[in-house]
C-alpha cells in the first residue's frame, strides 16, 4: 500500500528540469529579494508545479493548459510553453492569469497546481479508505488490524462525539458527508505542509465550495420547525419579528461563510508565518540568523500539524451543528416546555 501511494505521488507530480536562459539567470542574481512576492507565489495557485530553484534553472512540473476562446476554439498545450513570460498560440500568463494577446475573452479550464493536488488527494482518499473498508470486511467481528486500526478510533469519534451529539437520531444519513469533509480537510492540510506541495485548503475557492455544500445540505434537510424558528422565533415579541427574521435569514448565509473564512484564514496564515521566518535569513543576508529563523519556523510547522486536524474537526463539528439545527423536530424540547415532570425526565434520559 505504501509503495503504491509513493508511486502514485511520483507520477502525479513528475517534475522536469526546465533550464533558464543565461541572461535570465544573471538577471535574477541582481534582483533584490522580495519576500512578499515569494510568499504569495508559494501560497497561491499556478499553472506549473514549482519545486525549487537553483542558479541554473527551475525544478518544475509543467501542467496542461486548456483554454477556450470564442471564434478560435479550444487550445491545449503544456504550460512549459508559457514559461519565462513567453507566449504561445496567442496566449500568455500575467500573474498566473491566462490572457489573450489580442485582448479577446479567454475561458481557462487548465489543470492548475491546486486542481492537480485536488485530484491527487482524492485518489489518495479513495485508496486509503478502500483499504479501510476492505479491512472491515476481512476482520468482521475481530479486532481491527493495519490501517483500519489507525482510522477506526477517528471514525468512531466523529460518529459518537460529533454526529450523534450534534444531529441526534438522524445522524446516520449524514455520516458519509461528515467523514468525507473531515478527512478531506485533514489530509489536504497535512499535504500542504510538505515541501513543494499545493496550498489547497488555503485556497478560498476550495473552502467556498465546502461551505456551499454545507449550506445546501443544511437547507435541503431543514423542516418546518427550522423555518418556524426563523420567521417566528420562540420567546420573541411579535413586534420584534420584523427585525429578528431578517437577522436569522442573514445568519443562514453567515454561518457557512464563517466556515469558509475560518479554514482559509488559519491555513493561509500558518504558511505565511513559516515562510516569513525563513525569509528573514535572506532579508538580513546573514547565516547567523538562520538557526533562530529555522527554529521558529520548525516550531510553527509542528504547531500547524495540530492546527491541521483541529481545523478539520471544527469545520466538521460546526457543519454537524448546523445540520442538527435544521433537522431538529421540537425546538422546545431542550427547555422541557410542553412536557410534564415524568415525560421531561424520560426525554432528557434518551
Amino acid at each position: 500500500m505504501k509503495r503504491l501511494l509513493i508511486a502514485l505521488f511520483c507520477i502525479l507530480t513528475l517534475p522536469v528540469f526546465a533550464n533558464e536562459p543565461a541572461t535570465a539567470a544573471e538577471g535574477s542574481k541582481d534582483k533584490a529579494f522580495n519576500p512578499g512576492e515569494m510568499i504569495l507565489h508559494h501560497i497561491g495557485d499556478s499553472h506549473e508545479w514549482h519545486w525549487f530553484s537553483t542558479d541554473n534553472g527551475h525544478f518544475v512540473a509543467p501542467l496542461p493548459i486548456i483554454a477556450y476562446r470564442p471564434g478560435k476554439g479550444l487550445s491545449t498545450f503544456s504550460s512549459a510553453r508559457l514559461a519565462e513570460d513567453q507566449s504561445y498560440d496567442g496566449l500568455k500568463l500575467e500573474h498566473e492569469h491566462l490572457v489573450s494577446e489580442d485582448g479577446s475573452k479567454v475561458y481557462d479550464f487548465s489543470i492548475t497546481k491546486n486542481a492537480a493536488a485536488l485530484m491527487g488527494s482524492g485518489i489518495i482518499l479513495l485508496l486509503v479508505f478502500t483499504a479501510v473498508a476492505r479491512g472491515y470486511k476481512k476482520n468482521h467481528g475481530k479486532a481491527p488490524k493495519g490501517i483500519q486500526s489507525f482510522f477506526e478510533p477517528i471514525i468512531i469519534f466523529i460518529r459518537d462525539e460529533v454526529a450523534k451529539k450534534s444531529i441526534g437520531p438522524k445522524y446516520e444519513r449524514y455520516m458519509p458527508y461528515l467523514l468525507t469533509v473531515f478527512f478531506f480537510i485533514w489530509f489536504n492540510n497535512l499535504l500542504g505542509l510538505t515541501p513543494g506541495a499545493a496550498n489547497l485548503t488555503g485556497n478560498i475557492a476550495v473552502t467556498f465550495t465546502l461551505a456551499i455544500l454545507t449550506l445546501i445540505i443544511t437547507l435541503a434537510s431543514s423542516n418546518k420547525y427550522y423555518w418556524a424558528h426563523i420567521f417566528a422565533t420562540p420567546g420573541v415579541p411579535k413586534a420584534l419579528l420584523p427585525i429578528m427574521s431578517p437577522v436569522e435569514l442573514i445568519g443562514i448565509v453567515v454561518k457557512p461563510f464563517s466556515l469558509m473564512v475560518r479554514l482559509f484564514a488559519n491555513i493561509t496564515a500558518g504558511h505565511i508565518v513559516i515562510l516569513s521566518f525563513i525569509s528573514l535569513i535572506f532579508i538580513f543576508k546573514t547565516a547567523a540568523l538562520a538557526p533562530v529563523s529555522l527554529a521558529f519556523g520548525l516550531f510553527i510547522n509542528v504547531l500547524e500539524l495540530l492546527v491541521a486536524i483541529l481545523q478539520a474537526y471544527i469545520f466538521t463539528l460546526l457543519t454537524a451543528m448546523y445540520i442538527g439545527g435544521a433537522v431538529e423536530d421540537h425546538h422546545d424540547a431542550d427547555l422541557q416546555m410542553g412536557y410534564d415532570d415524568g415525560s421531561a425526565s424520560t426525554h432528557v434520559s434518551h
